[in-house]
């Protein structure tokens, strides 16, 4: 079968596409940007609803849990893409080689789907609170929290979004994602190291008491989700092997013709890679603490806890009750660029998913260029329409967000599984991990296995 290829198609490995790695951090940088599209989404619903409403409810009692979270699934994300970079092959295609099957579907891609139906009601959270700050800054026919401006807002937010994400050019994805994660990481970082020279100061006791490893009664399940969906979750590891791909890490490695200048070819761009994910979990590491210490220091004193659409202005009480009412404008610009980063990040991320499980069960050819962009385009302007459609049904964006949260978290028992079959059947050993690399690789697994095994027994009513 002939395929209208394009020459620079990154799915596509060829002898042609070859490109020696760069050695050191300093030639390393420009080629560094899967990781930044991945913080984007990251530094989002995530961090601004689900941890800051961790901090608003637990105080700083399980500020350990948050580090946990963001680094922890670190190993297995490192393990994905190293198989991603040597194969070319992003992760539903990997998913769906893991046995068993019914009919052509993987249970780990039958898992996807599960997760895909629960992050409609998660990325609707994020469209949502997205809409629901423009509306607060810019009401339109009176109430801005009423029918009218909510509708217009989301109307507008997701044409606006399939407008500029409709050529799904990589460039342009991982220059926006960049541009949004920036600002509001910046403030929110500074306020949040400023918090101790305003009424609402914590202390280095406040702090240690929070890496205690415990646990306060009737957090748990904010707890759980929180974890499942802060640092990197299920549904980021799986797409950050599409923009590996896409930034050209695979097709620079080239095809495994067995020799030992492929190995090395592999090594150095994972090693562009390790950098890659380096700098990216320190941005979404230092957000996510940022946003619970936010929530523990300003919002937990007040017994105010984001909730409905009114999360919005609750979460601004952690700006104008430290920095005065002007601060609320910056906040509701601020809130506009974190959650439009995850909006930003989600629509061709999720698009790529999507198509990507269609080529496994037969419907689209993958491999064929035209195809596949034609049917990440239909997504593309499909999804923020879902999306929107989702939160105006349901208008609770914490809510939504930790559903997808719960479901993110079970989802990841299929990451790990598939993480160490495709390791062990198509990973060429000569590009494994260093020994402390697997060890962490191990601890990761288990951690991850875990965290799945109660957000399933929670699903089914055990801990209720």
């Amino acid at each position: 079968m002939a395929y209208a290829v394009a020459d620079d198609d990154p799915y596509h490995l060829t002898p042609e596409g070859i490109q020696e790695p760069p050695v050191g951090w300093r030639q390393s940088l420009r080629h560094l940007g899967p990781g930044l599209i991945l913080s984007a989404s990251i530094v989002g619903s995530g961090e601004l609803i689900a941890t800051t409403t961790l901090g608003a409810t637990a105080g700083f009692a399980l500020l350990w849990m948050v580090i946990f979270s963001t680094l922890v699934k670190v190993a297995v994300q490192v393990e994905l893409a190293r198989w991603t970079i040597s194969t070319g092959q992003p992760a539903l295609t990997g998913y769906n080689k893991v046995p068993p099957k019914i009919g052509r579907v993987g249970w780990i891609n039958l898992l996807w789907v599960l997760m895909a139906l629960s992050k409609i009601l998660q990325i609707g959270g994020v469209l949502g609170g997205t809409a629901a700050s423009l509306s607060i800054l810019m009401p339109i026919g009176g109430d801005p929290l009423g029918a009218t401006s909510l509708t217009i807002w989301t109307a507008v937010l997701a044409v606006v979004s399939i407008a500029l994400l409709y050529g799904n050019s990589y460039n342009l994805i991982e220059k926006g994602a960049v541009f949004l994660v920036v600002i509001f990481s910046f403030v929110t970082i500074v306020i949040a190291l400023g918090l101790p020279f305003t009424p609402y100061g914590y202390s280095p006791a406040d702090v240690l008491g929070g890496l205690t490893f415990a646990v306060p009664a009737g957090t748990i399940g904010v707890a759980i989700a929180m974890f499942g969906i802060t640092g990197v979750g299920a549904d980021e590891l799986t797409f950050y092997t599409y923009w590996c791909v896409e930034k050209g890490y695979a097709r620079n490695v080239g095809p495994n013709d067995g020799s030992e200048a492929w190995v090395r070819r592999a090594k150095g761009w994972i090693s562009v890679m390790y950098k890659d994910a380096f700098v990216s979990w320190a941005i979404y590491t230092f957000g996510t603490l940022a946003f619970f210490v936010m929530g523990a220091a300003v919002l937990r004193p007040q017994n105010l806890v984001p909730k409905g659409n009114e999360m919005i202005t609750t979460l601004s009480r952690m700006y104008t009750d430290t920095l005065g009412e002007w601060a609320a404008i910056m906040f509701l610009i601020g809130a506009i660029a974190v959650l439009g980063s995850t909006l930003w990040a989600a629509i061709p991320s999720w698009s790529r998913m999507y198509v990507n499980f269609l080529s496994v069960v037969g419907v689209v050819d993958w491999q064929n260029t035209q195809s596949r962009l034609r049917w990440i385009r239909i997504f593309t302007v499909a999804l923020p329409i879902i999306w929107g459609a989702a939160y105006l049904s349901i208008q609770s964006p914490v809510f939504m967000v930790q559903i997808g949260g719960v479901m993110t978290g079970i989802f990841l028992l299929g990451s790990v599984a598939a993480v160490w079959y495709l390791r062990r059947t198509e990973t060429d050993p000569r590009i494994y991990g260093s020994g402390l690399f697997n060890a962490a690789l191990v601890v990761s697994s288990i951690a991850i296995i875990l965290l799945g095994i109660y957000s399933a027994l929670n699903v089914f009513g055990v801990f209720g």
